[in-house]
C-alpha cells in the first residue's frame, strides 16, 4: 500500500462568504496541488472539502498521513462523528449536526483509505500547510488556476 502525505486547508472571504479549498500530495518525490472554490460557503465547509477532494483523488487505497490545522475538521472525524451518528445525526445538544452532508462524503472518501489524523498549528512553520492556505484563499479569491480536478493518482 502507497504511504501519501496529504496536507490540506480551507478559507473564506466572510464567514459566510466566497470560499477556497486545497490540498497538497505528496508520494515519494511526486507533489500534487490541488484547488477549488465555492462562491458562498463557509471556513468550516471548505477545511471538509480539502480533505474530501484530496483523498478522492486517490486513484488507489493508501495509508495516508492527513494534514490539517483545523480542529474542527481532525475532532470531527476522529472523536464526535461515531456519537453523532449514534444520536442520528444530532449533537449533544439535540441539535442537527452541521454539514452533515460534507461529514458524510469525508467518511466515505476516508473509508478507502488507513487515514491517521494529524493537526498541525495554522500559519506556523509546516511549509506544505502555509502552501496550502494561500492556494485556498488565491482560490477564495477566485483565482482561476485553481478548479477542482478529476480524480486522478498523485501523479
Amino acid at each position: 500500500m502507497k504511504k501519501v502525505s496529504v496536507i490540506t486547508d480551507g478559507a473564506c472571504l466572510g464567514n459566510p462568504g466566497p470560499g477556497g479549498w486545497a490540498a497538497i500530495l505528496r508520494y515519494k518525490d511526486h507533489r500534487r496541488e490541488l484547488c477549488g472554490s465555492e462562491p458562498d460557503t463557509t471556513n468550516n465547509r471548505m477545511e471538509l472539502t480539502a480533505a474530501i477532494r484530496g483523498l478522492e483523488s486517490l486513484a488507489e487505497p493508501c495509508e495516508v498521513e492527513l494534514t490539517t490545522d483545523s480542529e474542527y475538521l481532525r475532532n470531527g472525524i476522529t472523536d464526535w462523528m461515531r456519537q453523532w451518528k449514534r444520536n442520528g445525526w444530532k449533537t449533544a445538544r439535540k441539535q442537527p449536526v452541521k454539514n452533515q452532508d460534507l461529514w458524510q462524503a469525508l467518511e466515505q472518501a476516508a473509508g478507502r483509505h488507513k487515514v491517521r489524523w494529524v493537526w498541525t498549528k495554522g500559519h506556523a512553520s509546516h511549509a506544505d500547510n502555509n502552501r496550502a492556505d494561500e492556494l485556498a484563499a488565491l482560490a477564495a479569491r477566485g483565482n482561476r488556476a485553481c478548479r477542482a480536478p478529476k480524480p486522478a493518482g498523485v501523479e
